[in-house]
């Protein structure tokens, strides 16, 4: 072969990869998704892989639930349904225990979370840059579910209204929230023309049990909580019911979205999701936690459809999905 033919030769193999890789690119549209995920059916989530060596099949599954309240009364409260886990996938199933939204993203992402259940706000972002896929919320026992975001102060605070806000410092739980921070953020500079920084100065308590105490213990003149969290807190007198007042409420929004990351084997999916269909909440540990906030039962979802108006509220207050 002489050079020139070599020279062809070798540009010709080159010009074939350039071409599979861009057709394989082509055939792998995303939507929000991390360049890591493909979306081929359009349900906006990123699909399982194909190939065999990308799939997880651990020994151990690591289960994690949304970080709002104390961790410990969590691990208890869910230990029944670990072990209906447990026997569903014959795998050994831990808790653990994270202390914000991002160490539980950034865990699914990196391999070490496998199931988890991420709060309302958090689910956009838990979906398109680690992978997950939720495809059920809890529910009370008539198939109604979800919760409201208020914003409440505390008796004598001198805030009888949201325009009171202006000037003083107002709480809110985290960047990823929905309720503890998005949604409020919106709400406020849409309907109210308040907005962070400019009108009032704006406080990040890390978790909503942090904000709720800190209106009841007067630290904070006003804060966003999510409500289904004040109710549980006052049904376990946490607090009591006279010490905050309620300013605003909005609409019912979905609440804590439960499911697995993307690559565990097909097989072991379904098992998990199976597993949270046939849990017997009667006389459960979980059942006497989420009794608490009227929830009694696992419902089908899907994010596309159950989560558009978070992704409303996020594009409204002009959030991106980019993954550090």
């Amino acid at each position: 072969m002489t050079l020139k033919e070599l020279t062809a030769a070798i540009v010709a193999v080159a010009a074939l990869g350039y071409a599979t890789q861009a057709a394989a690119q082509e055939d792998c549209p995303r939507g929000d998704l991390d360049q890591r995920y493909c979306d081929r059916d359009g349900d906006l989530v990123a699909d399982t892989p194909t190939d065999e060596s990308k799939l997880l099949d651990p020994d151990t599954l690591i289960f994690a639930y949304t970080p709002v309240e104390d961790p410990a009364v969590y691990k208890e409260a869910w230990s029944d349904f670990l072990d209906h886990l447990r026997e569903a996938t014959g795998k050994e199933v831990v808790f653990f225990p994270v202390q914000s939204n991002a160490a539980q993203i950034e865990a699914m992402r990196s391999g070490r979370l496998h199931i988890a259940g991420f709060n309302t706000g958090s689910n956009p972002l838990a979906v398109n840059c680690a992978g997950f896929h939720p495809f059920t919320i809890m529910a009370s026992e008539d198939g109604g579910f979800g919760y409201e975001m208020e914003i409440i102060t505390y008796p004598g605070s001198g805030v009888e209204s949201l325009e009171d806000i202006k000037g003083k410092k107002m709480a809110f739980t985290a960047p990823t929230s929905n309720s503890g921070f998005k949604a409020p953020s919106a709400i406020l500079k849409a309907d109210f023309g308040l907005e962070a920084e400019r009108d009032f100065e704006p406080v990040f308590s890390g978790k909503h049990d942090n904000s709720i105490l800190g209106v009841a213990n007067k630290d904070y003149p006003a804060a966003a909580i999510a409500n289904s969290v004040m109710e549980r807190m006052i049904l376990r007198d946490v607090i009591k019911a006279d010490q905050v007042v309620s300013l605003y409420k909005s609409q019912t929004f979905p609440t804590t979205g439960f499911g697995v990351v993307y690559n565990l084997k097909p097989e072991l999916q379904q098992k998990i999701h199976d597993a949270f269909f046939s849990f017997e909440w009667e006389g459960s540990s979980l059942q006497k936690e989420f009794e608490k906030s009227n929830e009694g039962q696992f419902l089908e979802m899907n994010y596309k459809d159950f989560w558009e108006v978070i992704r409303k509220i996020d594009a409204a207050n002009g959030v991106s999905y980019a993954c550090e």
